[in-house]
């Protein structure tokens, strides 16, 4: 059967724009491809189980121990703070303050940072004084801006507490005294190392699910690559992996930097440190405002902003702080599901709960 010119010059025509198509999804489609392995390269999903601690091995009697410990506020002077106080597990493992209110209704210097997660860390605190969880639980329980107690009090606590020391045993078997203020530190660090939130959207990306993100947030995670922002924000943890002068090309405003707060100075006495920080993990980022050590930035897209100028030296459309914006958002993961632990009474042997100021 013949065709005619008319219907042989339209036959032509829809096939160029059928190939053309085919040729534009096969680009977007390697573009795509390309996009998931820079990220790849870049990042990695938080696992489902916690990583393995040096020296202190996680078994169920530590972690359940870590848990009471964790949620008691009678480790602090005043009996009213816990852990919790500031790190809140029901709201993203922080307290929602510009900076944290400790003993006495004293405002602490900081922002309190996320427990989420916080095992990935190279350190802990903003500044990173505390090498590891560990560590870092010794810290509030000492500062008398936070729980106002010592080693030897929190001890002597826990130690009138019968059920407390049953449970030292089972956690640290073959210990002549377990109930030590190290101890306690290992039990806190074997529970919080738990606290993980796996299965973000971005973690279903990581692993091949290229549906788990939609356009905008594909636009926003390569915008997030190409501006930098992954050079102090990348792997696991999407950060916490190092420290970094904040202002590194446009210092922000004493409303957000403190002028009098110079960062891990503080901790190195060295003059390159002043104003540097360890970089914050952006896991669960849309769930932990205030942004900042200084906590003075409630809104994620401001952050974005504040970021680009500071640290990039871009000032970023609001089209572009908008989607990475987006991109951020993909970072929330599946919540810890922790019930609330029944804590044993104290007997007249527990030191009473101080309310005044001083220790």
């Amino acid at each position: 059967m013949l065709i005619g010119k008319k219907e042989y010059t339209f036959m032509a025509r829809r096939f160029s724009w059928l190939m053309l198509f085919v040729l534009v999804c096969a680009g977007w489609a390697a573009a795509q491809d390309k996009l998931l392995a820079r990220a790849q390269r870049a990042f990695k999903p938080i696992p489902e189980t916690p990583p393995a601690l040096a020296d202190n091995p996680l078994t169920p009697e530590k972690i359940e121990l870590g848990k009471m410990l964790y949620f008691d506020p009678r480790l602090s002077a005043s009996w009213l703070i816990s852990c919790n106080t500031c790190h809140n597990l029901g709201l993203g493992g922080v307290d929602l303050l510009e900076t944290s209110i400790g003993h006495g209704w004293q405002k602490g210097p900081r922002n309190s940072p996320t427990v989420l997660n916080a095992v990935f860390n190279v350190a802990q605190f903003w500044d990173g004084r505390a090498k590891d969880l560990k560590e870092q639980a010794k810290g509030p329980v000492q500062a008398a801006v936070e729980m106002n107690s010592t080693p030897e009090r929190a001890v002597k606590t826990l130690k009138s507490i019968p059920g407390y020391v049953e449970r030292f045993q089972k956690a640290f078997p073959g210990q002549a005294d377990p109930v030590t203020f190290d101890n306690m530190a290992r039990a806190i660090e074997a529970f919080e190392a738990t606290l993980l939130t796996p299965d973000a959207r971005f973690d279903r990306y990581l692993k091949g699910d290229a549906a788990a993100l939609n356009a905008e947030e594909k636009r926003g995670l390569e915008l997030f690559l190409n501006k930098g922002c992954v050079a102090c924000h990348g792997g696991v943890n999407l950060g916490g992996t190092g420290y970094f002068a904040f202002g590194v090309v446009e210092r922000p405003g004493a409303d957000v930097l403190p002028p009098d707060d110079k960062g891990r100075f503080e901790v190195t006495k060295t003059a390159t440190d002043e104003y540097v920080f360890k970089s914050p993990s952006l896991r669960n980022i849309e769930l932990t405002p205030p942004y900042f050590h200084s906590g003075r930035v409630w809104d994620l897209k401001q952050a974005v902003a504040i970021m680009g100028s500071a640290q990039l030296g871009a000032t970023l459309t609001d089209e572009e702080a908008t989607l990475i914006t987006a991109f951020l958002r993909t970072l929330t993961g599946r919540q810890p599901r922790v019930e609330y632990p029944i804590l044993p009474p104290h007997t007249a042997a527990t030191p009473l709960p101080m309310t005044d100021v001083k220790r």
